[in-house]
């Protein structure tokens, strides 16, 4: 199996890609991981060259960049050099934690869509509270969204649910101001009818208050709802454990029942550590493409790679596009 990564993308590029990569090729056996990136700067940190190998790029598309400017005019950037990889058939996935809106085009542009996807979801997989955690999309790969677009995001999440996280029967649900069926804007209420006659095991109808409780195991939305759920979960848990510690820091007293309940406390920060459950896939392109946190450390960004090959190994691509095609075949005959 062959992965391309872009070895300068995120916050911590290339020192923590590069760990990562070389940490995902001892525990992952026939792996072969190519970066692309600035050579001189990624051997600084590459100690270990077995199954990794160097592909030298002298452009990089930053976060300050117009994401399809950057993509058309800086054709020799990491990121490009990486998704003409997967195109041209030399790798089987790729990943960058770098710009998402151009990775989300070089995706587009570059490796291309399954046919019969309209438009690509960003989707990432969230904590839920007993650990098993679920995923949301779109998450903001498209702001604006039609029925047909949720219906088709609602099939490609069941697939990956089902064959790369191995959840029987996987039950999604529609991000909606209430449960009952009927509510919601036009959006929600054609994509509700239309994913009740879809072969998956649609749930109906869910609130946000209720995801990390695990009501579904796929949920999906459009990029624009998505994007808000996802920042205001991100947001609402990093000011939890700041007031946490800023509370368990206030007292003598208190600093020691910290000292009491540390691993503990631990515990519960790593069951909602996003690193756990490797990036957001951008699903509906051609081959899998992972948009890791651009906060990645070594530790997310194996396992990044983990869930790539899971992706790779499972055929999900190939799955989600006979999916379709037989959904379109019964279309025509009706």
């Amino acid at each position: 199996m062959k992965i391309a990564i872009d070895a300068m993308g995120g916050d911590h590029a290339p020192k923590e890609i590069v760990l990562g990569a070389m940490d995902a090729v001892k525990q992952i056996a026939n792996l072969q991981i190519t970066l692309f990136g600035d050579e001189e700067k990624i051997s600084q940190y590459l100690t270990d060259k077995e199954r990794i190998q160097i592909v030298h790029t002298d452009e990089v598309i930053t976060g300050e960049d117009e994401p399809v400017r950057a993509v058309r005019r800086k054709k020799n950037s990491s990121m490009v050099k990486m998704a003409e990889e997967v195109k041209d058939g030399r790798a089987d996935a790729c990943i960058s934690a770098g710009n998402t809106g151009a990775l989300m085009s070089a995706g587009l542009f570059v490796v291309g869509r399954i046919p019969g996807i309209d438009r690509p979801a960003l989707s990432p997989t969230l904590p839920t509270l007993d650990g098993t955690g679920f995923l949301m999309l779109d998450v903001g790969a498209n702001v604006d969204a039609k029925p047909n677009h949720l219906l088709q995001y609602a099939i490609m999440g069941s697939v990956y649910a089902e064959k790369v996280r191995s959840i029987k029967n996987p039950r999604v649900g529609l991000l909606n101001v209430g449960t009952e069926d009927g509510k919601g804007n036009e959006l929600t209420k054609k994509a509700f009818d239309l994913m009740k006659k879809a072969p998956i095991n649609f749930v109906g109808n869910v609130e946000a208050r209720d995801l990390l409780n695990g009501v579904a195991d796929v949920v999906v939305t459009d990029g624009f709802s998505g994007n808000i759920a996802l920042k205001t979960i991100e947001g609402t848990a990093s000011s939890l454990f700041s007031m946490l510690k800023e509370t368990l820091m206030s007292s003598l007293k208190t600093k020691l029942a910290a000292g009491m309940v540390k691993s503990d406390l631990k515990g519960l920060k790593d069951k909602l550590d996003y690193s756990e459950y490797g990036g957001a896939a951008l699903f509906g392109l051609a081959a899998p493409v992972i948009k890791a946190h651009g906060s990645s450390n070594r530790r997310a960004i194996y396992s990044a790679i983990k869930q790539t090959c899971n992706m790779v190994e499972q055929r999900m691509i190939g799955t989600i596009k006979e999916t379709v095609e037989t959904m379109q075949q019964g279309k025509g005959e009706d």
